[in-house]
């Protein structure tokens, strides 16, 4: 049976009722990403309680029978989180118009359906976090979780110690906004030299276009850290996944309540590998 207009805005209506929209409950459990979910509703290749969806605009609980493809869907799998060394030259996309190799190419194949939390543009290099949970990786962008993202640069031109301090009161470029920047003068080396910088929003290009606003071209940017997680001493290319424990503990209880997270009662392995190729999704915003 076709669902109907009416029958859609009814379930919607009743969507803070009944659980989560439809498309973010398929992405969940692994078979696609959500715009690929709405793709897939379009085609007809959804039905919840026996009725074809025509609309994603419909919300799911877990008493409703979703079924894809003429298959019950799968049941949602814990939330995991991994770390992975970006190496230069990956662009952190699902898929590149100009046909560059994506991180997403470089992952082990045994790894799920994954995104990225934040991005890291073609040349930056460092620690990206990838989980297969969307809602994580959301709430762990947003500014207000207050997770500090941290690099290490190096920068040609003469450093200015006291604009540089200036940046924790903030800046504007180009119109712009940024928030305060912790940044601080690590070494000189001749005309170079290297710095390190915090910051708690990750806007598209952030680093480089604040620092090319105190006349210093970045020739190096390395992520070292995104909240807790630390790229240590992880490879470039490498994968680590982080112990159910771990995530459990760095979230807390507030902020996986916020992300709705799903955690395993038991850990899983953790696995720390280079890989070759993938079959994965992608998410917002470079540094």
């Amino acid at each position: 049976m076709t669902q109907t207009r009416d029958d859609t805005k009814a379930q919607a209506r009743s969507a803070p009722e009944r659980g989560d929209r439809i498309a973010k409950v398929m992405a969940r459990a692994g078979l696609c990403s959500r715009r690929e979910a709405e793709t897939w509703i379009a085609a007809g290749r959804v039905a919840v309680n026996g009725r074809v969806l025509e609309s994603p605009a419909i919300t799911v609980g877990a008493a409703d029978r979703v079924v894809v493809d003429g298959k019950p869907l799968p049941r949602a799998e814990p939330s995991r989180l991994w770390l992975f060394h970006k190496p230069k030259g990956l662009v952190t996309s699902a898929r590149d118009p100009q046909g560059r190799r994506t991180v997403f190419d470089a992952l082990p194949d045994e790894l799920p359906r994954v995104v990225s939390i934040g991005r890291l543009d073609i040349n930056t290099e460092g620690l990206l976090l990838l989980t297969n949970d969307g809602g994580l990786a959301r709430t762990l962008e947003l500014p207000s979780t207050g997770w500090i993202r941290r690099y290490r640069v190096r920068v040609h031109g003469s450093v200015d110690q006291d604009r540089l301090a200036g940046l924790k009161s903030g800046i504007t470029v180009d119109g712009v906004r940024y928030r305060g920047i912790d940044a601080h003068l690590e070494r000189v080396q001749g005309s170079n030299a290297w710095l390190t910088m915090a910051l708690s929003e990750g806007k598209n290009r952030e680093v480089k276009k604040v620092l090319a606003a105190l006349d210093l071209s970045v020739t190096r940017l390395i992520r070292v850290s995104y909240g807790p997680f630390q790229l240590g001493a992880l490879r470039p290319g490498a994968v680590e996944e982080v112990k159910a424990r771990v995530l459990a503990d760095q979230l807390g209880a507030k902020l996986a309540r916020q992300a709705g997270v799903v955690l395993p009662t038991k850990e899983r392995p953790k696995a720390s590998r280079t890989g070759t190729s993938a079959r994965h999704a992608h998410r917002r915003r470079s540094a």
